[in-house]
């Protein structure tokens, strides 16, 4: 069974921290009659005001039905699209806007995953201030636990900071709630990209060794392993952020977790033995997770947020449970057939062809007034007008069955399967990993590269070929193995999309590998330079003058 502590909060501390709706209103928000000031003063209102933030990220960690930064780093890049179906998606054309990189500065998507993440932002800030401000003995703890929840805390508030710098570039960076109205002059101003870099490693590294081991008690939150992490995914990027490269120090971090320096959660940290063991519904099983959004839906009614964009309108009949979703996210034509057919990833993480019924094995039946009412549906790669022969493909012409599916993340079945699979006892319970050790080997195995001039050497190939053979049988693995000549940059890239296809990072990697403005994909065209980061939005430059405009954008 999980120990899961958001259920220790979900009626808690609703309100005691500030809210940082956005980097304009910074003054505290009081729910109740529960003022933050007289909170904090024992060890259980320490962890409930610890844990709150943790709630909020399920807002903007995952596809979850709010624009958080995932749906902003997959949906502008080259293989997830969020195509208009007959007479569902369309959404004022927003989607199409990510995918043609044409959003405005006055995004409405955009502007809520800013508003989310600053908010994050104050969720941690609060109770930062107040701990740090408490003697230990005074509210029941050590030193060295005070010290453990401040780091935690920090170092959670720089993953925000990370994701916003990476979505927007020049940030505000705010620590403190203040008391009452701040003035518009004196709202935060923006600081550059590589300030906020600064800002953001140096909190890391002085708070990552404080904070707690990853173990089971830490599942669902930030940990010393997520905190390498971070650091991992900084130096990565840190070339395309700054101008500065970190190859070496991304490789150190790395190290830090391949080597089993930060804890585990189900003891020493390690790549799973296969490839679906990260995704099922008892994925807190998982030996190579290093943070998650963590679900627990028997004991806490905390569901999985992320089948809405996924799920077709019928979905339950196909796995078996309860959950359907809006028809959304598809994978963008041709993707599919990167992967190989012995590929075991592209049998166990997709979804294509014709749909049976998880129960008994008959054929899904399309419903509800869309185009194939009454016939079998069959998931097809492609995005066009099948049903009247169209042969034209782009975002505007896709019906209810166009585009390969995701099926990487996997609820489990309520219901008896046809071939006698009993009820999945972890139903509705699985978590969703921000980062996995194998992101970690791919990252460390890029470093190599960059820095032995794009060439893979025996290790980098090792990193690689660690991972991917879990998604080979024996027989196939010989001639599906990565040798030195043939993991090239170029391959890289391609493998690190078949890898974490849905994961979030795949903006990231475009742009790193220099693909993001200048490459084309399905309906697709190359993009201006400045497209590299997202418009800082309007609204918030609206609230506070003192915010600077990224290039390319008025």
């Amino acid at each position: 069974m999980k120990i899961l502590h958001k259920t220790l909060i979900i009626a808690g501390l609703a309100g005691a921290a500030a809210l940082f709706d956005s980097c304009t209103k910074l003054d505290e928000n009081l729910y109740d009659t529960l003022e933050s000031n007289n909170f904090y003063n024992n060890k259980n209102e320490i962890i409930s005001a610890v844990l709150r933030p943790y709630t909020h990220a399920n807002a903007w960690a995952t596809p979850s039905g709010q624009n958080g930064w995932w749906r902003a780093n997959e949906l502008t890049a080259d293989q997830l699209a969020w195509p208009t179906k007959g007479r569902h998606g369309e959404d004022g054309g927003q989607w199409k806007r990510l995918h043609y990189h044409t959003w405005t500065n006055d995004e409405g998507g955009l502007n809520n995953a800013w508003t989310l993440m600053y908010w994050g932002v104050g969720l941690t800030n609060d109770p930062i201030q107040k701990i740090e401000s408490k003697d230990a003995a005074a509210i029941g703890l050590t030193q060295v636990e005070k010290d453990a929840y401040v780091a935690e805390l920090k170092l959670f508030r720089a993953f925000h900071y990370l994701k916003l710098m990476d979505l927007f570039g020049n940030i505000p960076i705010a620590t403190e709630v203040p008391v009452g109205s701040v003035p518009r002059d004196q709202l935060p101003k923006s600081s550059t990209s590589a300030e906020v870099f600064a800002f953001i490693e140096k909190e890391i590294k002085e708070n990552v060794e404080k904070a707690p081991a990853l173990s089971k008690s830490m599942l669902g939150r930030m940990s010393k392993a997520g905190g390498y992490a971070m650091l991992v995914e900084l130096y990565l990027n840190a070339e395309a952020w700054t101008g500065t490269a970190k190859w070496d120090e991304c490789i150190a971090a790395a190290d830090k977790l391949i080597n089993n320096e930060a804890g585990g959660l189900n003891g020493a940290m390690a790549l799973d033995v296969n490839i679906t063991d990260a995704f099922k519904p008892n994925n807190d099983l998982s030996k190579e997770a290093i943070f998650s959004i963590a679900y627990e839906f028997q004991r806490a009614n905390f569901q999985p947020s992320w089948t809405g964009d996924f799920y077709h309108f019928q979905q339950q009949h196909i796995y078996g449970g309860s959950r359907n979703g809006n028809d959304g996210v598809v994978v963008v034509p041709g993707n599919y057939t990167t992967y190989k057919d012995q590929d075991l990833r592209k049998s166990e993480w997709l979804l294509e062809g014709p749909m049976v019924r998880f129960d008994n094995g008959q054929p899904v039946i399309a419903s509800g007034g869309n185009e194939y009412d009454g016939k079998q549906l069959v998931f097809v790669d492609n995005i066009q007008r099948n049903k009247t022969g169209s042969t034209v493909s782009n975002m505007s012409e896709g019906e209810e069955n166009s585009g390969v599916r995701f099926n990487k993340y996997k609820l489990g079945n309520q219901v008896t399967g046809a071939d006698g699979t009993p009820p999945n006892p972890n139903y509705n319970n699985t978590d969703w990993h921000i980062y996995r050790l194998t992101w970690i080997y791919f990252a460390k195995a890029e470093a190599i590269m960059r820095k032995n001039g794009g060439a893979a050497n025996a290790e980098a190939v090792q990193l690689i070929n660690d991972c991917k053979k879990r998604a080979f049988s024996a027989a196939n693995w010989t001639t599906n193995a990565y040798t030195t000549s043939t993991l090239t940059l170029t391959e890289l890239l391609e493998e690190r999309g078949r890898e974490f296809i849905f994961e979030g990072f795949r903006r990231d990697d475009l742009i790193r590998f220099d693909k993001f403005t200048t490459g084309a994909w399905w309906d697709h065209q190359p993009s201006a330079p400045t497209r590299k980061l997202f418009a800082i939005p309007q609204q918030q430059r609206a609230l506070n003058p003192n915010l600077t405009q990224n290039p390319g954008y008025n």
